[in-house]
This record gives structure tokens, C-alpha cells and sequence, in this order.
């Protein structure tokens, strides 16, 4: 009888050990497939819920996601006002979940990266509304995009790009850009 016993505390203590080992394992994979996770794949995730955006200079944007591409994202507001905002001018989020798009949610969003985007607001000659890390907004039409820099040529929104409507002309890095809206 205290042979069994033995016995039976030993399978015990192995069953134990190859659970805990188990679930080290696990554990270790999840963290290691969290880390290869972006911000891309989680906002395809999450295409069409709600979201809040706190961005740099204090501008709020929420909404619900219609579209991410690698470094950018697309909010519709209430009225399907679009914001494209950069990934780089986020500083916090509210509603976002864990789960992340995978295979063919990925292959099927947008991987162009914010000059693309920009691009085609420039070849449309959309009057837009800027807002850069300054806390300043900037009305007027994208006229050329660059590798890391656009040209905006400053007018009211109420009024087309012509030479006369022409108030100034900036160039706006990338890196400054805070959220694109339309004019």
C-alpha cells in the first residue's frame, strides 16, 4: 500500500512539472507572437467598430476605423467625415482591442504607406484641413508629396486653388503631421 502511494505522488509531481512547463511554453509563444503584432493588423481588426484618438497637440479625433494602411489610418466621424491620421501622431487609444487581423485580413489591407494616401488627396485637388504638432490648422490644397514632406498651398476652404486665393505656401513634414481632414 505506501508503494502506491509513493508511486502515485511521484506521477503527481511529473504530471505537475510537464503542466508547468506547458504552460511556460505558452506563454512564452503568446509573448513572442504579441511582439510581431503592429498597430496595422490590430486597426484591420477592428475596421468598422469605434474608436478615440488622442494625437499630438491635443486634438481628439473618434470615430469608427475604415481603413489602415502601414503607417496611417482612416476615422469616419458620425457623419463619414474621414481623418487620416498618421501612426506616428497617436498618443493614446481608447476602444481598440487585442485582437489582431492575420493572413488574408492583412494581404487584403491597404500597405501603402501615408505618402500614397496624401498622393491621391493631391491628385484630386481635395481642399483639406491640416493639423500639425505646432497646435496649428492650415487650410488649403496638397500640391505635390514627397518622400517625407508635402507642399500645401494655403487658401480658405470656401474658396478653389487659384493663384489669387493663394495666401502662402508651406512644406509640412511627415513627421509633423497630425491628422489630414477634409476641407
Amino acid at each position: 500500500m505506501r508503494w502506491d502511494r509513493l508511486f502515485n505522488d511521484l506521477q503527481a509531481q511529473l504530471d505537475a512539472d510537464g503542466q508547468r512547463e506547458l504552460d511556460l511554453e505558452v506563454s512564452d509563444r503568446t509573448r513572442r507572437e504579441r511582439a510581431q503584432v503592429g498597430l496595422h493588423e490590430r486597426f484591420i481588426a477592428h475596421r468598422g467598430l469605434a474608436v478615440e484618438l488622442r494625437l499630438a497637440a491635443g486634438v481628439l479625433v473618434s470615430g469608427r476605423v475604415a481603413d489602415a494602411g502601414s503607417d496611417w489610418l482612416l476615422v469616419h466621424d458620425h457623419g463619414d467625415r474621414g481623418s487620416l491620421v498618421p501612426f506616428g501622431a497617436i498618443v493614446a487609444i481608447n476602444g481598440l482591442g487585442v485582437r489582431a487581423a492575420v493572413g488574408s485580413s492583412v494581404a487584403t489591407a491597404k500597405r501603402f504607406g501615408l505618402g500614397f494616401a496624401l498622393r491621391g488627396l493631391s491628385r484630386d485637388r481635395s481642399v483639406v484641413s491640416l493639423a500639425d504638432i505646432g497646435g496649428s490648422v492650415t487650410t488649403g490644397t496638397i500640391d505635390a508629396v514627397g518622400a517625407d514632406a508635402l507642399d500645401l498651398s494655403e487658401h480658405p476652404a470656401d474658396m478653389v486653388r487659384r493663384a489669387e486665393n493663394i495666401v502662402a505656401r508651406r512644406v509640412v513634414p511627415f513627421a509633423a503631421i497630425v491628422v489630414v481632414r477634409p476641407g
